[in-house]
C-alpha cells in the first residue's frame, strides 16, 4: 500500500485518502508517495481499454486505500457526458506532432481532466475517514483551475469552495466563466495582485494554525483543489499513458518506442504527471518544459538556479504567468534522493531570498528534461503558421509548447515522435487567437470574436462559452491580497 510523506519531513506518513483530504502537509510541504508504483498492465493490454479503464489501472496503485468499487464509482462519475468527445482526450496530428487535446471537459481546459474526479475522490475520502466537518476548498487560480474547481464542487454536499484570482490577470472569458458560477457553496474573489500573490495568500491561510483551530470549532476544515493536491496530480498521469497506448493501438508507435512529451508549464503539475508516467514505465524520452516570457523554469533547467526575483509579465497565456512553480518542489525532493531536510532548506531559501541553487549532483538528474521558452511574438506567429499550414487552430498556451518544440528540434535534430499537451480550447482565448490570425478588428465583445472564430475554424463554439454569453454575473467580491483571510472568515461566518 502506497503511503504519502511530506516533502519537508514533518508529520507521520498518511494514506492516499488522507493526503487527498489534507491537500497540503501540516509543515507546508507537499505529499509524495513512498514509491512510484509500476504499471500493473502491459502497454498492449492498456491499448485495448477505454479511457475510464486506463484511469482505473493507472490510479489504483497510487490510491491504494480506495476500494475497487469506490475508485470505479469516482471514475464513472467524472468521465461521463460532461466531456464532448467519447474518447475524453483525443489526439490530432498536425505539423509533425500529435496534439493531445485535454480541453473537451466542462470548462474547456486541461484542469477538467483532474478536477472532474477530485470532488468524488474527496467526498469518498471524507466518508472513509469519518470526517464530520464541512470541507472548505481554498484555491488560487491563474485562470483555469478556478472555473474547473468551481464546476466540480458546485453544490457538492458537505463542501464549500472559495477561489481567489488576480483581478486583471485572466482572459475576459476565463473571468466571466468564474463570475457566472452558480452554486450556494461557491465564492469567487478577485484580488489586487498577481497569481503568485493569490497562491502565497492561500498557502499563508493553510499555515495559520489559529485559523485552523477556529475553523474546527465551527465545523470546517480546509483542503485544496490546486495541483499541490495529490488527488489532482494522480489523475493527470492517466492521459499520458492513454495517449501513448492509443497511438500504439493505431500503429503509430511500435512496442516500447519512445516518445517525447511537450508541456506548456506554469505550476509544474502537468509536466510532473508526465514524469510520474515515465517512472511508472511509460517509454517517454524527453520531457520538454515550455515556458512563456515568465521564464523562471527555463532559467532553472539551464542553470540549476531557481530565481523568482524578476519582473512579472502579463502574457496572452495567463495560466503560465507564474514565478513560483509549486509542484517543482516534488521534483526537487525526488532529485535530492527524497532528502526532506535538503528540500526544506531550499524551500526556506526560496521563501526568504526568493532563490535557491541545486547541487551539481541534483542537476545531473534532470537529464530527462529540456527547458525552452517562447515570447509573445513567437507565440502569435505559431498560432498563425499552424493555421495557415494545417488549418488547425490552437490557443496561446499550446502555441508556447509548439514553438518550444520547434526550437528543440532545430537545436537537437531529434526526430523522436512527439506528443504536445494542448491545454485549452482556442475559444477560451478568442481575442489573443484572433489577433494572432490578423482577424481582430478591435471589437469590445469577445463573444463576437468567438462567432468569427467558429466561421474561420469550422469548430463549434463549446457550451462552456455559449452558456455564459448572456449569463448574469453572480460574484463581485474584490479584495487586497492582505485581506484574503478576512474574506474567508466573513464567508464562513466565523
Amino acid at each position: 500500500m502506497v503511503k504519502y510523506f511530506s516533502t519537508r519531513g514533518g508529520g507521520s506518513p498518511v494514506s492516499a485518502s488522507e493526503a487527498v483530504l489534507k491537500g497540503l502537509a501540516e509543515d507546508g510541504g507537499l505529499f509524495f508517495p513512498d514509491h512510484i508504483p509500476p504499471l500493473t498492465k502491459s502497454l498492449r493490454e492498456l491499448a485495448e481499454m477505454s479511457y475510464q479503464d486506463v484511469a482505473y489501472e493507472v490510479m489504483k496503485p497510487f490510491l491504494s486505500d480506495y476500494t475497487e468499487e469506490e475508485l470505479k464509482h469516482c471514475i464513472k462519475n467524472a468521465y461521463d457526458a460532461k466531456f464532448d468527445t467519447e474518447v475524453i482526450a483525443p489526439l490530432v496530428y498536425a505539423d509533425g506532432a500529435y496534439y493531445l487535446e485535454l480541453f473537451h471537459g466542462a470548462t474547456i481546459a486541461f484542469k477538467d481532466m483532474a478536477l472532474s474526479i477530485l470532488p468524488h475522490l474527496m467526498i469518498t475520502a471524507a466518508k472513509k475517514n469519518q470526517i464530520q466537518n464541512d470541507i472548505v476548498i481554498l484555491t488560487a487560480t491563474s485562470g483555469d483551475t478556478g472555473k474547473a474547481a468551481l464546476a466540480g464542487f458546485a453544490d457538492v454536499k458537505g463542501t464549500k469552495i472559495i477561489v481567489f484570482y488576480p483581478k486583471n490577470g485572466v482572459s475576459p472569458i476565463q473571468e466571466k466563466q468564474m463570475l457566472t458560477q452558480k452554486g450556494d457553496n461557491t465564492l469567487v474573489v478577485g484580488i489586487h495582485g498577481n497569481f503568485d500573490d493569490a497562491q502565497n495568500g492561500v498557502k499563508k491561510i493553510f499555515g495559520d494554525q489559529e485559523l485552523s483551530k477556529l475553523m474546527a470549532e465551527n465545523g470546517h476544515q480546509f483542503s485544496s483543489a490546486n495541483s499541490i493536491n495529490i488527488g489532482r496530480l494522480v489523475p493527470q498521469v492517466v492521459y499520458y499513458v492513454y495517449s501513448y497506448v492509443k497511438l500504439l493501438k493505431e500503429g503509430k508507435l511500435s512496442d516500447k518506442e519512445p516518445v517525447n512529451v511537450v508541456v506548456p508549464t506554469g505550476n509544474f503539475g502537468n509536466i510532473l504527471a508526465a514524469y510520474f508516467a515515465k517512472n511508472m514505465g511509460l517509454p517517454i524520452a524527453k520531457l520538454i518544459c515550455a515556458s512563456n516570457e515568465n521564464r523562471v523554469l527555463f532559467d532553472f533547467f539551464r542553470t540549476g538556479t531557481y530565481d523568482r526575483n524578476r519582473s512579472f509579465v502579463l502574457t496572452s497565456s495567463p495560466s503560465m504567468d507564474i514565478l513560483i512553480s509549486s509542484n517543482l518542489e516534488r521534483l526537487i525532493y525526488l532529485i535530492a534522493e527524497c532528502d526532506a531536510e535538503k528540500n526544506k532548506e531550499l524551500m526556506t531559501q526560496l521563501s526568504t531570498s526568493g532563490k535557491y541553487e541545486i547541487t551539481v549532483n541534483m542537476q545531473e538528474k534532470l537529464q530527462d528534461f529540456y527547458g525552452g521558452y517562447a515570447d509573445e511574438a513567437e507565440t502569435a506567429d505559431m498560432i498563425a503558421s499552424l493555421y495557415q499550414d494545417c488549418g488547425y487552430v490552437i490557443d496561446p498556451h499550446t502555441a508556447v509548447a509548439a514553438c518550444v518544440y520547434k526550437k528543440y528540434k532545430e537545436e537537437t535534430a531529434d526526430e523522436t515522435k512527439t506528443i504536445i499537451a494542448s491545454t485549452a480550447s482556442p475559444y477560451k482565448f478568442t481575442r489573443s487567437v484572433m489577433k494572432a490570425l490578423g482577424k481582430d478588428g478591435g471589437e469590445p465583445d469577445d463573444f463576437v470574436l468567438a462567432d468569427r472564430l467558429r466561421e474561420l475554424s469550422g469548430v463549434s463554439i463549446p457550451e462552456a462559452v455559449e452558456g455564459i454569453r448572456r449569463a448574469p454575473l453572480l460574484h463581485d467580491t474584490v479584495c487586497e491580497k492582505e485581506e484574503m483571510a478576512d474574506v474567508v472568515k466573513r464567508y464562513l461566518g466565523i
